[in-house]
């Protein structure tokens, strides 16, 4: 017995029995508490004189990530951290970031941005410019279906305006992002629409007409803000303020082509790649641009979007250790524990979307992640699925579009030359689409 007793002793000692590790997911969130802080602190940077880079306060979240997770040594979560940094849906979109700087960089130094740009100010009255930058963003993101794409094709030409009549740049730029989102949410080809519909059994058509009831009106109200707002940044502005450029719109043509490929539905990246090889084939047999000096301007649009690669990169990893140590899964408990009737659980869903979105930065992954919850939820309530799909679309769109680490910003403020911060006091649609879609549950009948 004793014998026994000492083998199976010893063999303890060799094989120790795994213990389970009691997850506390609200601990794993507060890295996503910290990093609130942290970017609060730099909007009030002018008033407390503290500013730190984008890429130090994600230094510093992920670092609290990783001593946050419970149950893992440091090797392990540094794994889980960089798996989450080299997401292969993550990755594709630094891919897309490297064309886009080339592409807007080199499409800058050919002439093809001034091009749009003198046709946009012979066409516009000036105090038109950002109700009609917000339209064509929304009409490109309704044809193309990516905000991401939207954004990269349409911000440099808002970057040019600005530059040419010394507008409100974060003006312009928020209504391109705002615009991005319309057809972010209602596009039959958008990501998330094939998310939304395929997690909760509802056909396209049926969600489009449940999400044109909350969008059009939010866009409609957004659009009367932008044209009272340019009017009033443009009282002092007359046609003698603005540099008319030479008018030789063969120039336009990588942009013409870009839009022309998006709108039929290519690749983004097939896109951008169509572009930049255009700027250089048109700047360099026009004379704007040698092999060399189109080469650099490739290299300096790369290079201008290393920040933000490194930043996506960050949040990536930051938010992959945040769901393994269970944040997501405390956030779907904690949200559906306690319903009460249809428009309860209708107030849920949408919350329950918008704070996984805050968790992963990707409105696509944040329905995916809670779709089949959503699902039951709906189910149990009786809640129509093409409801459901809307809302969840809508909430992830809305998050989505004022997230400062969120691809889209963090895109927009690299080709501006801004800040995420600087953007989003002036991106309106986002609110008003919340502010809608609110209204919407609380009034209509199901």
């Amino acid at each position: 017995m004793v014998i026994h007793s000492a083998i199976s002793y010893n063999n303890s000692l060799k094989h120790p029995r795994p213990h389970k590790v009691r997850r506390r997911g609200w601990v794993a969130l507060l890295p996503l508490l910290l990093l609130v802080v942290l970017m609060t602190l730099n909007g009030m940077s002018g008033i407390i004189g503290l500013s730190l880079p984008m890429i130090v306060v994600f230094l510093i979240t992920s670092v609290a990530a990783l001593l946050t997770l419970r149950g893992y040594d440091m090797s392990s979560g540094l794994r889980i951290y960089s798996s989450g940094a080299g997401d292969p849906d993550l990755l594709l979109m630094v891919w897309i970031f490297v064309l886009a700087g080339a592409f807007a960089n080199a499409a800058r130094e050919m002439g093809a941005v001034s091009g749009v740009v003198d046709l946009c100010v012979g066409l516009i009255p000036p105090s038109y410019f950002a109700a009609g930058l917000f339209l064509c963003a929304c009409l490109v993101s309704l044809c193309v279906g990516t905000s991401v794409g939207t954004i990269a094709s349409i911000v440099p030409v808002a970057v040019e305006m600005s530059s040419r009549l010394g507008g409100n740049l974060p003006l312009l730029v928020g209504a391109i992002v705002g615009g991005a989102f319309f057809g972010d949410n209602l596009s039959f080809i958008s990501d998330t629409t094939v998310a939304a519909t395929k997690t909760q059994g509802c056909s396209m058509i049926d969600k489009f007409k449940a999400n044109i009831r909350i969008a059009i009106p939010a866009a409609a109200i957004v659009l009367i803000m932008y044209l009272f707002i340019g009017r009033h940044e443009t009282q002092s502005l007359t046609m003698d303020n603005v540099i008319v450029g030479t008018g030789i719109y063969y120039k336009i043509l990588p942009y013409v082509m870009v839009l022309v490929l998006a709108l039929m539905g290519i690749n983004v990246l097939l896109v951008l790649t169509v572009g930049v090889a255009l700027t250089g084939v048109i700047g360099i047999a026009f004379g704007n641009l040698t092999v060399t000096s189109w080469l650099e301007a490739l290299n300096a649009g790369v290079l201008s979007m290393s920040d933000l690669i490194l930043v996506s990169m960050m949040a990536g990893g930051m938010l992959a250790v945040v769901r393994k140590g269970g944040g997501v899964t405390w956030l779907v408990r904690g949200l559906t524990r306690r319903i009460s009737g249809k428009r309860g659980a209708e107030f849920c869903l949408s919350m329950l979307v918008a704070l996984t979105n805050v968790c992963t930065a990707n409105n696509t992954v944040a329905i995916l992640s809670v779709g089949e919850i959503a699902k039951s939820v709906a189910v149990r309530y009786g809640l129509s699925p093409r409801r459901t799909a809307g809302l969840l679309d809508t909430f992830s769109c809305v998050v989505q579009g004022v997230l400062p680490y969120g691809a889209q910003l963090l895109m927009a403020a690299g080709l501006s030359l801004l800040t995420p911060f600087d953007i989003i006091p002036c991106l309106f649609y986002p609110v008003a689409l919340a502010a809608v879609a609110l209204v919407y549950i609380a009034v209509s009948r199901r």
